[in-house]
């Protein structure tokens, strides 16, 4: 097994110790027991999918959870016996826990079974206030008026004191 020394990057970031932890951690991960067979889909820019085989199951069999920041996926079955005795038994039908790490903001919309096939709706909604937003510059130069009751009465020859001080910072008559 590879251990990656993450503090280099330390010194440049800030707030990512999470990212780092999650990928230590995904670096321990014992991956012989990956029952039931899933695809993890990205189906739009913030939309994600969860398949899972699972043939044989019922929704009365599974369970899914969205459990702190995992989304956790339970399958128990009842073991009936069948008539006869397995000279071969190849369909997983045993009691299962399959877990996926979520990032930030996501959210499960909605499950659904179907021919054998359990599919799990994620949306990504990054809240308003984290979204990138433009961030308006402000000098220090001009003065700021907010209403125009705020602006200096005029000189005696007509022009403001406000176009006077404009004249004087830029050399030129307003």
């Amino acid at each position: 097994m590879r251990m990656f020394d993450f503090s280099p990057y330390f010194r440049s970031s800030v707030g990512f110790d999470r990212v780092f932890d999650l990928l230590e951690s995904a670096s321990r991960l014992d991956f012989s027991n990956s029952w039931p067979p899933h695809d993890v889909i990205k189906t739009g820019p913030d939309t994600y999918q969860v398949a899972l085989a699972i043939p044989g199951f019922t929704a009365a069999d599974l369970s899914v959870t969205h459990e702190g920041g995992h989304l956790v996926i339970r399958g128990r079955k009842d073991t009936a016996q069948p008539a006869g005795e397995f000279l071969y038994r190849g369909l997983g039908d045993r009691t299962f826990e399959q877990r996926f790490e979520l990032a930030d903001h996501i959210r499960v919309t909605d499950a659904s079974l179907s021919d054998g096939m359990l599919r799990i709706g994620l949306v990504r909604e990054v809240p308003e206030h984290l979204k990138p937003r433009q961030i308006p510059i402000q000098t220090s130069m001009l003065p700021k008026w907010t209403d125009r009751k705020q602006l200096p009465a005029a000189n005696t020859n007509g022009k403001s004191e406000a176009r006077g001080w404009w004249s004087r910072l830029t050399g030129r008559a307003a």
